[in-house]
């Protein structure tokens, strides 16, 4: 298993910006549950997922204006 933690910005106060929020609907579309954190989220996923999960969260994160997507991975029991 892979967990991936990422960051979508720019920043906003308040609720999470539709850039966040449906960058986080396309990895959960593919059966993936995110966890949403105050300075960032996460996903745990089967490395033969992790791939189409990271395409569908930066397509959606960039077409809605994001200008950075900081992306960390780690294998995890």
């Amino acid at each position: 298993m892979i967990k991936v933690e990422f960051t979508i910005e720019p920043f906003e106060m308040g609720e999470a910006p539709e850039r966040v929020t449906r960058a986080v609907a396309a990895v959960e579309a593919l059966g993936i549950p995110v966890e949403i954190g105050v300075f960032g989220s996460s996903f745990t996923a089967d490395a033969s997922q992790v791939g189409s999960a990271v395409t569908a969260l930066l397509d959606a994160a960039y077409s809605l204006g994001a200008t950075h997507v900081t992306i960390d991975t780690q294998v995890v029991s």
